[in-house]
This record gives structure tokens, sequence and C-alpha cells, in this order.
């Protein structure tokens, strides 16, 4: 990341996190862009007759098209935001559409739209309320239309699918005869909304259609990779392949002359580009331009040099705690029993389908980019910074992306790189995409780590005290500094949280301490799906199966146990259990493993049934999953994500791993960095235990309990704990 993108002014980092949310009255104004085939915005007028409030848009024929701010990128947002407000307003819900507005209208508007990122499986329960307000308060105003048109008491009129209705005349209206009388109104105050209680809804709730669908099917969908302008040119990049190392010089000399090739540019001190007409006329000839790289010291860092300061981290004398409850270790150090292990979990890349890319167009005292970002504002920060014109200047055009986890959240870095190539092509729209390569090698990487824990149990098998030490890669070291307090960064170990509400261990244990140890490294790290749930997952639930198995209790009672603090944790543990048939006889050579944990403010457990060949082939032949997320939107989502984490989960930990050799990423490609395959991909059934009295996320949530319920069950299926990830490293390969 360039200096200039990594320190944005003053201004613009106060309009990213000093601005005030959403609330209040909705602001009546123009509605923001739709977009052609080809991603070129379409105008609208500065005021629509048809524009209710931010959020809805009603037209004569009673098409209803509602705002989304969020990002779109597979996990069916788009639709579950879309479910609330339609609910709300009462609509037909056939004939809704949608579009988003762009950061540089919502920022033109005093930010109306509010937080408009996409991450930490926020989409949906930090915006619930105000969007649901938006379209409550869009009814009240066409209702109130309607009273006004027919001289009646607003109160005496309903509505059903689009329609107000007075039953006492028999008349009714649709909403797109009144919509432009009710555009005028003074909408009321949303704060005062009295909002529908989840055992009225009609549309929320219920597995509606999705909305993002047919075009992906048909083939009309245009992501940012496939953008196509007028005029437009090509970019492809390379970095430094060590990481902090510089870029020396190169010979463009050798590749000018090639064909369609319009120029080299450096991209701040560690990268060169070649603009060209077409990407991979582009792309061939960067390969040929000769490059000289200053790989500095890093070039001598390994994965054995990082295992071993990890290590050194976790034996290190020194104040790392972060929770303390009793004292664990005098508890551990008197106990009958002790159990003691060390786990480890590798680099992980992101490995998005679609690599990163960014479109520039910069024309006078005016910037443009088309992206795929989960933080529409943190892509106008950089191309506002990148570009020095200031933020009302710039705007961005939110494309659906082809996969996210984390990757194009904070780290806006192909943004900045994409304006800073434009730039040199003043009125021409550049088109910057990464080489697979390129993505795979020069990513913001799941932080790598180590959990060395112990435990001591007494003669009847209790559990008198744990101790867990992580040592590992601090997100917040790169991310947000300021949150590190005496080097201590509470992120990374999160799901081990005391307080409630977003990342609570679930598990009273008599005494604990859990420390982390602080220990990076040369590699660029950022959240991944799940983030720290994950590693912190398999931590604690497969070291606990250890436990159990040492006390030899049953894995399900030896946690019911220590969770009577914990009712919520405790109810998903139970369902997973009943769902998953705990207990009863499983057919010769198959065996179960159980696990629960809590990510964003949702609670999760899973069960998994495991056979393991004397070879080492295994077979998962049945997954198990119940979640409490409180609210449930749109329950086919929710399970389709609950099945996507367990592709991605079974990923990791049988086959993800980025290694390091002299300083640089050794996995360049798919052929080395492999996912799973859909024959590996075992039966999943999802159960919904909604409690209602809360909103939790669900693309995160249930990822951190796939690995550890399959490891649970290899542990039980050969006598032995996995500690050390990926398993193909250690002759376990899925079938």
């Amino acid at each position: 990341m360039n200096k200039e993108s990594s320190s944005i002014d003053a201004s613009r980092r106060s309009f990213l996190i000093g601005a005030a949310s959403v609330g209040g009255g909705l602001a009546i104004g123009f509605a923001p862009p739709a977009f052609s085939q080809t991603g070129v915005p379409i105008a609208y007028t500065q005021l629509t007759p048809n524009e209710i409030n931010i959020w809805v848009v009603i037209k004569p024929d009673d098409s209803c098209v509602i705002r989304i701010a969020r990002s779109e990128m597979g996990q069916g947002t788009r639709t579950g935001l879309a479910q609330l407000v339609a609910e709300e307003l009462d609509c037909d819900w056939s004939k809704v559409t949608t579009e988003m507005p762009t950061p540089g209208q919502s920022l033109a508007r005093k930010r109306a739209w509010g937080d408009m990122s996409t991450g930490g499986s926020r989409g949906i329960r930090t915006s619930q309320d105000y969007v649901r307000r938006g379209g409550a308060t869009a009814r009240m105003m066409l209702m109130q239309a309607a009273a006004n048109r027919w001289n009646l008491p607003v109160t005496e009129l309903m509505t059903k699918e689009g329609v107000i209705i007075h039953a006492l005349s028999g008349k009714s209206i649709s909403y797109g005869k009144v919509a432009d009388d009710a555009a005028k109104l003074t909408a009321p105050d949303a704060k005062l909304v009295v909002l529908k209680k989840p055992d009225q809804w009609r549309i929320a709730g219920k597995s509606m259609r999705r909305l993002d669908t047919a075009d992906k099917v048909d083939g009309r969908k245009v992501f940012s990779i496939d953008l196509k302008l007028p005029g437009m040119l090509n970019a492809a990049i390379k970095q430094s392949p060590v990481f902090g190392g510089k870029l020396v010089g190169y010979d463009d000399s050798k590749i000018l002359k090639m064909r369609g090739v319009k120029g080299v540019v450096q991209v701040d001190d560690n990268a060169v580009a070649v603009v060209a007409d077409t990407w991979w006329r582009a792309k061939t000839a960067l390969d040929a331009l000769p490059i000289v790289w200053n790989e500095g010291s890093n070039g001598n860092t390994s994965s054995a040099t990082i295992a071993a300061m990890l290590r050194e981290g976790l034996e290190a004398e020194g104040d790392f705690w972060q929770r303390k409850e009793g004292d664990a270790p005098a508890a551990i150090a008197k106990a009958v029993k002790k159990v003691e292990a060390v786990y480890t979990s590798p680099f992980l890349a992101h490995a998005t389908m679609e690599p990163m890319n960014c479109t520039v167009r910069i024309t006078g005292d005016r910037a443009e980019a088309w992206v795929p970002t989960q933080s529409a504002e943190g892509s106008l920060a950089a191309l506002s910074s990148a570009t020095g014109l200031a933020l009302e200047q710039c705007d961005i055009y939110k494309m659906d992306l082809g996969g996210g986890f984390g990757r194009r959240g904070g780290q806006q870095e192909y943004v900045t790189q994409a304006a800073m190539i434009a730039k040199k092509f003043p009125g021409k729209p550049v088109k910057l995409v990464w080489s697979r390569e390129e993505d795979m090698t020069h990513d913001f990487y799941r932080p790598i780590s180590m959990a060395k824990m112990s435990a001591g149990l007494d003669e009847k098998g209790n559990l008198l005290g744990f101790n867990l030490r992580v040592s590992g890669q601090s997100l917040n070291a790169l991310l947000a500094p300021m949150a590190i307090k005496n080097n201590k960064d509470t992120r990374q170990l999160q799901g081990f949280w005391e307080e409630a509400g977003d990342a609570q261990l679930g598990y009273t244990f008599p005494n604990l301490l859990t420390e982390y140890a602080m220990r990076n490294s040369h590699v660029p790290v950022g959240p991944w799906r799940g983030v720290n749930t994950n590693q912190n997952g398999i931590y604690m639930e497969c070291f606990l199966e250890e436990c159990a198995k040492a006390a030899g209790r049953d894995s399900l009672e030896f946690r019911r146990a220590l969770m009577k603090k914990h009712p919520k944790h405790l109810a998903v543990l139970n369902a997973a259990a009943a769902a998953g048939d705990w207990g009863k006889p499983l057919p010769p050579g198959v065996f179960r493993g159980i696990a629960q944990f809590m990510g964003y403010a949702s609670y999760s457990a899973a069960t998994a049934e495991v056979s393991v060949s004397a070879t080492g082939e295994v077979h998962i032949h049945r997954m198990v999953f119940a979640l409490d997320c409180g609210h449930v939107v749109n329950p086919a989502q929710v399970r389709a994500q609950i099945e996507g984490s367990v592709v991605m989960g079974l990923s990791a930990i049988f086959l993800g791993e980025n290694t390091v050799e002299k300083g640089r990423m050794k996995e360049t490609n798919f052929d080395s960095y492999q996912l799973l395959k859909l024959k590996q991909v075992p039966k999943v059934e999802t159960v919904l235990v909604p409690s209602f009295d809360f909103w939790g996320g669900v693309g995160e949530p249930t990822i951190c309990v796939v690995g550890p319920a399959v490891l649970n069950a290899i542990f039980a299926a050969t006598g032995k704990a996995r500690r050390d990830l990926p398993l193909k490293n250690h002759g376990l390969t899925l079938v």
C-alpha cells in the first residue's frame, strides 16, 4: 500500500469514521443512478416525483424500487434488506427491484444512507432498524396521501400488497397513483414509528426469491472485471515479490513498441504497471519488462523463521493476559490430571473468484471509479487521496463482488493503484486487473497463529483451570493500531470475551487465564471470513475435546457441565446434538464430533459424522448445524450461508496454506493453493433456532464450528488429536 493511501488526511478520515449514522426523519432528494449493462450510470433527474424517501421509490406502474446501501457479494444482503423495507412498506414483492446509491450521493445528502460498508456479518444486523423505519414511514406517507385525496381520516385506512384500502366505503387505490402526492409530504419522525413484530411478517422471515440470481444465470450480470467503457485502456501490475521490497528500476524501451502498449507507469515505490489497449497485451508486455527489485532484509524470511518467532511467543515471559479469573496456573499445577497441547494455523489467502480490479476515469476535476468493494466509502476516500481531489469531486460506482470474504473491505490499495495509473491518462477510463498470481501472492492473509493450552482436571474429571495463550500476528497492528493498548489486542482473542453480545466465551471455568503474545511478521494480514473466530473456535473446541477424553466423559455432557451460565450457547449445542442424533448408534467405522462457538453476535453449533480409512482417506458423511442469529430474515439465504461456510471451513482445515519462502508467498495459483471440490462437500442439514430478541450475523458465525466438529470426529475415529493445519500435510485426504 502506498504512502498516500495509508495516510488519508483528516477530512477524509473524519468522513469515514466520524460522520453521524442514519436516524430521524427521512430526506427527500435525488435518486441514485442505476447501471446499464455496460456499467455506465444512467442519469436520474435531480428530483424525481416518485421518490417517497431515500429508501423507497414508487413508480406510476406500482413498481417499487428499494435502495440498498450495502454491498452484494453473493451473500444475499440485497435481498434481505429489500425484504425488511418491503415488509414495513407492505408492497407487492413481485414488483420490487433495487438500486444502489453511491457514496458521493450519500455524502452530498449529509451521509443520509449511513454506513455503506459490508463486513463482519453486519450488512443486515446493524442497518435493519433504520431501513425498516424507512419502509414504514414511506407507507405512512402513502396512506396520508390517499387520506388527503379521499378527505378521510388516515386511521380508517389499511394497506395490503401495495394497495391502500378504505374498508367502510370499499375504496382502494394503488401506491403508484398517490406516490407523487406522497413525495410532497413531510416525512413523519421515523423514531416514533412502531415496527412490526416477527409474527406479523409477510415478506420478511420467508424464503423469498433472490433478487440477484436471474442475471447471473443468464449471463447478463456485469461484474467489475467485465466492465467495458468507451475508449477504455487496460492495466496489468507487478508488485515487489517480497513484502516490503522496493522497485529499483525497469527498462521500458524493451516493450514500448509492443502491440497495443500505451505506456509504463511506476505505482508508488513498490510496483510497476503496463497500460495497453487490451489486458492480455498489457500482461504480456509486463511479463517481458525487465524489472529490478530491492528485496530488503525480508527476503531472508521463511515459514520456518516465522514459526520460530511464534513458538518464542508461547514461552516468553511477560504481561500478556487479557482475561484473568481466579488463578488458573495454580489450579492446573495442583490438579490430579493435566492436559496440554499446542495448535497451529497457517496464513490463508482469500482466493476470491474475481481477482482485485478497479476502473478509474479522471476528467478535469472529477474522478470516478467502478469498484467491487465491501467499503464504498473507503473506496471513495482512497480515490480522493490518490487523485488529490476533494471527496465531493469523486464518486464510486459499486459493482457486485465476485467474492469478498473481508479482502475488499479495509484494504483499498487496488483502488489507489488504479487511480495513480489513470492520472497518467486523463479523460480515459483505465481498468486495472490483477493477475491470479498477483492476487494470490499479494493478499492481506488470514493471520498466522499458534495456541498453547493447558487444563487441570480433578479425580472426577471436572475441569479446575484453563490457560490459553495465543501467539500470532495482529490485524489491528496494520489496520487499527490505536486499538492496541499496552501491547494487548483483544481482537485476536475474539470468541473468548467475557462481555455478552458479540463473541462471548460460552463456558464458565473455575479458574481462567487467556493471553495474547503479539508476534508480527512482514506478511500483510487482514480479515478473512470469520476473522479470528475460525481459528479460536478450533483452538477452544478441539482442546476441550482432548480434555473430555482425558476425563473419560462424553463430549456433549462435558461441555454442558461448563455452560450452565450460558443458556443461548447451550440451546444451540442441544439443538445440534438432537438434530445430529448425538448418542444414537452409527454404522461401523463412523464417528461423531461436536462443537459450539459464538461470533458476530450469533450462536452456532455443529455435529459431524466422519469415517477415516487405514490409508488416511476422510469421508464426511453428514454435518448438522444449529444457529441462533436472533432474527431470521430469509431462511433459505441463511442455510445457503451455512453451506458456504462448510465449503470454506473444510478447505481451510484440509487444504488451505500459504507458505513463505525467501520472503514471498510460494503458492501462486489454484494448482498449489487448492479449494474444496464439489464431490467432497458433505450432506449439510441446518436447524434454525431464532430467539427473536437480538439481531446477529449470519455469513461468518458457523465457519468457526465447521473445523472443530470435523476435527473432533477425526479424533474420535483415529484416537489422535490433529493439532497442525492443514491436514493434507499429515496424510489425511478428504474424499
